[in-house]
């Protein structure tokens, strides 16, 4: 990630974020730039796990790896996406992924993620991201 001053982005105080990756120190680091913003951050290491989880906390935005073992990240937006609102199915979802050809960025959209995230992700971005997806309908 790239070096950025914390205080110059936008603050994600009261949001309540679910972060999915395999990687134990993605899904660390992660956590730890959105919880430095303000942001309530859970971890799922697994999709389903995920899942779990967004239905029983219901959090404001669900930021998820693309690849992981097992579910992966499309598994995972096509189950949100078959809740029912009131149980989380219109969360808000950016997948943030190594993946980043062009017709990689049109599946992920396709498949139910309102943004896609390169990897190595900026810490603008991200912020920027769950800041925007965050904001009330």
């Amino acid at each position: 990630m790239a070096q950025t001053n914390l205080d110059e982005l936008p603050r994600l105080s009261s949001v309540h974020v679910l972060v999915v990756d395999d990687s134990p120190e993605i899904r660390m680091l992660v956590a730890d730039v959105l919880e430095a913003g303000g942001a309530t951050v859970t971890v799922a290491e697994t999709a389903e796990i995920a899942l779990d989880r967004l239905e029983r906390l219901r959090p404001d935005v669900l930021v998820s790896d693309l690849e992981m073992p097992g579910g992966d990240g499309y598994w995972l937006i096509g189950k949100v996406r078959e809740l029912p609102p009131e149980r989380g199915g219109a969360t808000p979802a950016a997948c943030l992924t190594g993946c980043s050809e062009p017709e990689d960025r049109a599946s992920i959209l396709r498949a139910g993620f309102q943004y896609h995230i390169s990897k190595p992700v900026d810490i603008r971005t991200l912020v920027g991201v769950v800041a925007i997806l965050a904001l009330p309908p």
